[in-house]
């Protein structure tokens, strides 16, 4: 069963300029031909997200007659724009629509679908979205639109700026990703209205950006993000949001935007694994976005220095939006415009800067979530999860139903490379059922093509084995398959469990259920509207890689060590000496873990060398 939103890096996509245009000739023709007589330009099987993507199409339109003079086009991109301005702008209030601070405005705006009452609640972003395609087309307009038109078009667009920012409540969803789009709308709108409004608008939209987004901005693994749906990053919406910061910063040069564009765009950079998997989300887990990520993967990993085109997309909108059949829809046309104009080129080489929740060397990576727990390893061309066992998520030891994994103080990271090694000592004070503070140890250390993870904790009651992760992914390309299996050696005995019970609250690796369906069967709200991280915190328990302890450990000392990647020899072996620390000797490497109280300021130390 293959995953059906990630399949190939975002990267592999041509983007010269011949690529594009061949991109605007597939979506000219198929808009020609779909053309109705009195200038609609939808997809006959549209009802949502509709009232902006007869106008998007138009953007597309126009744009590619910029490039190439097509003499088809003026009449088609005039009479679709007159459709819009005639059946598509929206000026009395949606019945049910719940948002308004003034009522009977009379400003125009967008529908989520035509019908008054029918499902208002889409009706802000839509009105966004129709805002970004109306100002594209005023891009776009010169020796194409004629004047009137043209000026109607700008009142229009005026009117959406005025409906999303006094006539509604700003961002109701509180979605990130459409507040920045609306911030970016209004920046783009400001060039084209006279000195005074251009100035008020431009700093109404930066007040905006400040006060409404910035200001609420969600801590998640270090770093402050633009809130999606109630969370703090979406593997669908994150990316749109940092291509909507690109787009803000392109048009108005503002530094803030650069700023948080390269926060968020290294927060991608350590969430994905080497082979751009990544899960997680409050809207999605698995359903990644497309071509509306590539101008802000493209734009920041190229600020940042790294590979960030290795983010897997949906193949179906690898270049627009489509709908089933995989004909062209205008939603989101904008940024397939703002993709084409921006020349920066991909940046295909990793950072080399250690980051504290990411450990990465050629085909491994370890990304680790705000409590430096692995939220995703990668070795062999799998990917493993965090396994859950008795409603404890994580990756640590587990002792009578108990998982050593939530800190209770400060955890702490020392990142190391030598002789081709890459290594990462992460120091975690926890505390167990018995109220007794323990130090785990979780020494992480790659070749690029092995992992070895080394896991020492003052000895612990009864009998404990690690949680090493469950295999949940196989990545085999250009697609992304679910497996049960990986390549996993331990030092001490090493078993694959799966739950006895199939009930929705577990998850057997062995099924066809993905993540993400198994997270919105147990979320609080239907599919669509639930939260799958919440969802899937509720697991009790899942498929899990369980190791015992490694034999040879010091005597007040558990030690677990495994190996993920291919399979060969492995028999670590482990002494302690008072003065230098826990001497970790194996195949590959040997490595002085300190104590655990750290240096003197607290700070873990850790020697490595090849062997």
């Amino acid at each position: 069963m293959h995953l059906p939103r990630q399949l190939g890096p975002l990267h592999d996509l041509p983007d010269t300029p011949e690529a594009y245009d061949a991109v605007l000739a597939d979506v000219t023709e198929q808009a020609l031909a779909r053309l109705t007589p009195e200038g609609n330009l939808e997809h006959p099987d549209c009802v949502d997200d509709i009232g902006d993507t007869s106008l998007g199409i138009t953007s597309l339109l126009a744009l590619n007659w910029q490039r190439g003079k097509d003499p088809r086009l003026p009449e088609a991109v005039n009479r679709s724009l007159a459709f819009h301005l005639r059946e598509r702008v929206y000026t009395e209030d949606n019945p049910g629509y719940p948002n308004l601070r003034v009522r009977n405005s009379g400003l125009p705006y967008a529908r989520y679908t035509l019908a008054a009452g029918a499902h208002p609640i889409g009706d802000w972003p839509s009105t966004v979205w129709a805002l970004l395609q109306a100002v594209n087309v005023l891009d776009l307009a010169d020796g194409l639109v004629e004047d009137g038109a043209r000026d109607r078009l700008l009142d229009v667009a005026r009117g959406y700026w005025r409906w999303l920012t006094e006539a509604t409540f700003f961002n109701p969803q509180e979605a990130g990703n459409q507040a920045i789009g609306c911030v970016v709308g209004g920046l783009m709108l400001a060039n084209h209205l006279p000195a005074a409004e251009r100035e008020s608008v431009r700093e109404r939209a930066l007040e905006l950006y400040v006060d409404e987004i910035r200001a609420h901005r969600v801590r998640d693994r270090g770093a402050l993000l633009p809130p999606e749906h109630g969370g703090a990053y979406d593997n669908n919406y994150g990316p749109i949001s940092l291509s909507f910061l690109a787009q803000a910063h392109r048009v108005s040069g503002a530094e803030i935007f650069a700023e948080d564009g390269e926060a968020l765009a290294r927060y991608i950079d350590a969430r994905l694994t080497n082979g751009g998997f990544d899960n997680g989300g409050p809207r999605y887990s698995e359903q990644h976005s497309a071509f509306e990520s590539v101008l802000g993967l493209r734009y920041f990993g190229a600020r940042i220095g790294s590979d960030l085109g290795r983010y897997r997309g949906d193949s179906r909108w690898a270049r627009h939006a489509v709908k089933v059949d995989g004909e062209v829809d205008g939603h989101f046309a904008w940024m397939l415009v703002w993709q084409i104009q921006d020349t920066t080129r991909w940046h295909r080489e990793p950072s080399t800067a250690a980051a504290r929740h990411q450990l990465r060397s050629g085909t491994v990576s370890v990304a680790f979530d705000g409590h430096l727990t692995p939220a995703v390893i990668e070795a062999g061309g799998t990917y493993y999860l965090p396994a859950a066992v008795n409603r404890q998520h994580g990756h640590g030891p587990v002792v009578d139903g108990f998982l050593f994994c939530r800190p209770m103080g400060e955890v702490r990271v020392r990142d190391v490379r030598a002789e081709g090694l890459t290594a990462k000592l992460v120091t975690k004070p926890v505390v167990g059922r018995d109220h007794v503070l323990r130090h785990v140890r979780s020494l992480y250390v790659t070749d690029g093509t092995h992992l070895w993870t080394t896991v020492a904790v003052e000895r612990l009651p009864g009998t404990p084995y690690l949680l090493a992760g469950l295999p949940y992914a196989t990545d085999d390309g250009d697609r992304v398959r679910r497996t049960a299996e990986g390549q996993v050696t331990s030092a001490g005995a090493l078993r694959l469990t799966h739950p006895e019970s199939d009930g929705v609250d577990y998850f057997d690796a062995r099924a066809e259920r993905t993540q993400e369906e198994a997270a919105f069967a147990l979320a609080a709200d239907p599919r669509g509207y639930g939260n799958p991280d919440e969802g899937w915190r509720h697991l009790v328990s899942s498929t899990a890689l369980e190791a015992g302890p490694a034999p040879g450990a010091p005597e007040d000392l558990h030690i677990f060590a495994v190996r993920y990647g291919p399979t060969g020899p492995f028999a670590p072996t482990f002494t302690y000496d008072d003065g230098s620390g826990l001497t970790v000797h194996t195949e590959a490497f040997t490595a002085v873990i300190g104590e655990a109280a750290g240096d003197a300021h607290g700070e873990p130390e850790l020697t490595l060398r090849a062997e």
